[in-house]
């Protein structure tokens, strides 16, 4: 394999770019590791008093992830982030206003590889969220694992994620303040392991839970597409049946975590490595789905709401498809 180098020169901004993203992609991958390593060996050291005291400060925040979480506006701000925007770019697309006295569900579609465009948009204030929807807060929801993680758990609440099981979602959505927006990656982690460039397959055929808590709570459901997404990484094929296939599948039920055997670039070539390619991220909002509050939904009611939802979210794709590369012959599968 012929393998290309970056050239010598670069421009300083891509340099910091390239800085910004990699910090990114080691946070998502090795950062929870580190910081459990840690915790153990502060506790197996002469400093184990603070270890004590963090365990304290854990058992008392311990519902936190599923309570609304702990956004900082001012992590969220951090410079970093305007220059992991601009690697790609990443651009977040406004189509109509939102009542910020009401409580939303964003379905975010595809999930991507590594939720790329879910972060940069919903995560930081690099796209300008607050300045787009003002008076509304953005939460992205993620696997309830990784906030049992000490010290990573707080890094990351500190951009809006939190836990992705029912009550945390719950919670959100039943504020009678409202302006909450609970972002859902609504294919999930087993959806990556689907994530190649020019994949249009979503899991939404099954995915009914958040359409039940909508109802539930009178939450707005809003379609989100993430033009892009899916371009960002190559991935090792794995058609269903494969070996290698079922490896990840019983993975990913053991575990909870789906591991896609990704790769793209790296840092000084461009051949391989585990660096996103540098492709563009267009993240369309579309309008509001109107529900109507019932505590009591029954099946029907959700079955019904669930065809409007990928309606919705097929008009919002084909509306917008073929102003950010997408051909016109090219339509989206559900699955």
């Amino acid at each position: 394999m012929k393998i290309e180098f970056a050239p010598l020169h670069i421009p300083m901004r891509r340099r910091l770019q390239t800085t910004a993203t990699l910090q990114w992609v080691f946070s998502f991958l090795a950062l929870a590791q580190c910081c459990l390593a840690g915790f153990i060996l502060l506790a197996l050291s002469d400093w184990w008093m603070l270890a004590l005291l963090y365990a304290g400060w854990l058992w008392l925040d311990w519902d936190t992830p599923t309570s609304g979480g702990r956004r900082s506006q001012w992590v969220r701000s951090w410079r970093v982030w305007d220059h992991f925007r601009d690697y790609f770019p990443i651009t977040l697309v406004k189509t109509v206003d939102l009542d910020p006295k009401k409580n939303y569900i964003f379905g975010f579609h595809p999930h991507g590889v590594l939720v790329a465009g879910g972060f940069g948009n919903f995560c930081t204030e690099a796209t300008d969220f607050s300045r787009l929807f003002p008076g509304l807060r953005s939460h992205l929801l993620m696997l309830p694992f990784w906030f049992r993680v000490p010290v990573f758990r707080d890094y990351i609440m500190c951009g809006g994620l939190v836990s992705s099981c029912k009550s945390s979602l719950s919670y959100l959505v039943s504020r009678p303040e409202g302006g909450n927006v609970a972002v859902i990656a609504v294919g999930g982690a087993s959806e990556a392991l689907d994530a190649r460039p020019g994949a249009l397959k979503l899991q939404v055929l099954n995915r009914k839970g958040f359409i039940k808590l909508a109802l539930k709570h009178g939450a707005q459901l809003v379609p989100v597409f993430s033009f892009g997404e899916n371009e960002l990484f190559d991935q090792m094929e794995n058609p269903a049946g494969s070996p290698l296939r079922r490896l990840q599948n019983r993975l990913q039920s053991i575990m909870g975590v789906a591991m896609p055997l990704f790769h793209a670039r790296g840092v000084f070539q461009y051949s391989f490595g585990l660096m996103p390619y540098r492709k563009p991220i267009h993240t369309v909002v579309g309008s509001p789905i109107q529900v109507v509050q019932t505590p009591s939904p029954t099946s029907e009611d959700i079955e019904t709401l669930h065809q409007v939802y990928m309606q919705s979210l097929t008009l919002l794709f084909e509306q917008h498809k073929e102003s950010y590369g997408v051909r016109e012959d090219q339509h989206l599968t559900f699955i």
